[in-house]
């Protein structure tokens, strides 16, 4: 297979600085790597983080972001075992592990102190080819659309564990707030697959038509409510059982605290920077909250949940835009216009 020299990228040479589209060098996958041709690539909020460098850990500079990469396997390093040439591949947020810590041996690779970040501390997929760690890059089934399962490889994974990190049973209420998002659309899907009830949170009326659409059995515009707290509590029974934070509004988080009925969990997955958990002590105790934070899945977490997505469970409600309109991608994720999943084709 020819490999180019130069391929297209989009790239950020400082936090906050132009989005360029413009060539640059085709990586050579390490001892431990495979090259990936990337087809398509998801589009994250996180992405949007990583150009702008405010959260507390640094970006290499300068950076190709995105890590929702789907592929195929073009090269791979010389110590590569388990994969071959023309094999379909995912880049994910974790990139790399030391595969030897205390969090690695336990399967929790992705708190990893040696973490390696696509789009982050890694170049990731927003270029035509990338590279990841063989170990850690997702294995997908040959034959798999990859512009729809390129969600999957970060947002698909992260709401799935978010759920499984909840740890309620089936039948139990779910509320999601930030549920029309990218994150919000699949953790509908993933909820109901796995046999919740959802409720879902979000502002405006294209948006409850749209969760109500993946399966929302609920619906509650916070922009409508005058006392959100209460309408999630009428909606569901007297309170979900588990609330996932995907939104990125501090003001949401605090509010789940409330309607979340006791014996409940509170999962944190959304990252807005800066923001902190408030909630009074003396209820969280009365109620036996468990507030939790839930970070990216594992390797078995990201195959099951590609798995829910080829066995036809999981639709995933994208966009696709060529990869040199990625900028402006940003900007509509800057003011809160995202309707679903924004996928960029690296070809165009």
């Amino acid at each position: 297979m020819s490999i180019p020299k130069t391929q297209k990228a989009v790239v950020f040479e400082t936090n906050g600085g132009p989005l360029e589209y413009r060539d640059i060098p085709v990586p050579v996958p390490k001892a431990n790597e495979i090259l990936i041709n990337i087809k398509y690539s998801g589009v994250c909020h996180t992405d949007l983080h990583a150009w702008k460098g405010d959260w507390p850990l640094p970006t290499k500079l300068p950076l190709v972001g995105g890590h929702e990469g789907a592929g195929v396997v073009v090269a791979m390093g010389e110590n590569v075992k388990g994969w071959k040439i023309g094999d379909y591949a995912g880049i994910k947020w974790l990139n790399g592990s030391c595969m030897s810590c205390e969090f690695c041996q336990q399967t929790d690779e992705p708190n990893c102190p040696e973490a390696d970040l696509s789009g982050y501390t890694h170049d990731g997929s927003f270029q035509q080819y990338a590279t990841a760690d063989a170990v850690q890059a997702a294995r997908i089934p040959a034959g798999t659309d990859l512009a729809h399962v390129a969600p999957i490889l970060c947002a698909g994974v992260t709401v799935y564990k978010a759920l499984k990190t909840a740890d309620r049973k089936a039948g139990d209420w779910i509320c999601i707030s930030g549920a029309g998002g990218g994150l919000g659309s699949l953790a509908i899907q993933y909820a109901r697959a796995m046999g919740f009830r959802v409720a879902a949170i979000d502002g405006g009326e294209e948006k409850g038509e749209f969760c109500k659409s993946l399966g929302a059995e609920a619906y509650i515009d916070f922009t409508k409510e005058k006392d959100l707290v209460a309408a999630v509590q009428k909606a569901t029974d007297g309170g979900p059982h588990a609330a996932i934070n995907v939104s990125v509004s501090e003001k949401a988080i605090a509010q789940s605290c409330e309607y979340t009925r006791s014996t409940g969990s509170v999962v944190l997955v959304g990252l807005p920077a800066g923001a902190k958990v408030v909630t009074p002590v003396f209820d969280s105790v009365v109620k036996s909250l468990s507030i939790k934070g839930s970070y990216v899945g594992n390797r078995a977490d990201t195959q099951r949940a590609i798995d829910m997505y080829t066995r036809g469970l999981i639709k995933c409600p994208i966009q696709i835009v060529g990869l040199s309109e990625l900028p402006e991608v940003y900007k509509l994720m800057e003011e809160g216009k995202i309707l679903g999943r924004y996928v960029v084709d690296s070809s165009k």
